[in-house]
C-alpha cells in the first residue's frame, strides 16, 4: 500500500510521513505539481494527501492530469485552512474524496492514513 503527498511544508510532511512510517505504509513525497504527477505516473498510488495552500495549485487540472497518469484513478484527500470555506468547498467541487481542515486532518492522520492511501473498490 503506497501514497504520494503534494506539500511544501516541510514540517507538517515530515508529521505525515513519521505517522506513515509508525504505521507501516508507505508515503512518497513531491514538493511541487510537476515532481507530483512524474511520482504518480512512476508509482501509480492508492491515495493522495494534498495541501490545498500549493503556490499556484490549479486544483482542477492536477485531477485531471492525476487521472491521466494512473491506471486507475487513486483516493483524493485534501486539506486546508479551516478558515477558507471557499478553497476547501472548491476542492469539493473539483472532486476530492475528502476534504479537511488541517487540524482535522492531523486528528484523524495516525486513524484513517492506511485507508486513506489504500486503492479505492472500482
Amino acid at each position: 500500500m503506497s501514497g504520494l503527498m503534494l506539500c511544501r511544508d516541510l514540517l507538517f510532511a515530515s508529521k505525515v510521513l513519521g505517522a506513515a512510517t509508525a504505521l507501516g505504509v508507505e508515503v512518497r513525497l513531491a514538493r511541487d505539481a510537476a515532481g507530483f504527477l512524474l511520482l504518480a505516473g512512476a508509482h501509480p498510488p492508492g491515495g493522495v494527501l494534498i495541501d490545498l495552500h500549493q503556490p499556484d495549485l490549479d486544483l482542477p487540472a492536477l485531477l485531471a492530469s492525476l487521472k491521466a497518469a494512473c491506471p486507475a484513478m487513486p483516493r483524493v484527500v485534501a486539506y486546508g485552512s479551516h478558515v477558507e470555506a471557499e478553497l476547501l468547498h472548491a476542492a469539493r467541487i473539483a472532486g476530492c474524496d475528502l476534504v479537511l481542515p488541517r487540524s482535522a486532518f492531523s486528528d484523524r492522520l495516525p486513524a484513517d492514513l492506511p485507508k486513506w492511501i489504500e486503492a479505492k473498490e472500482r
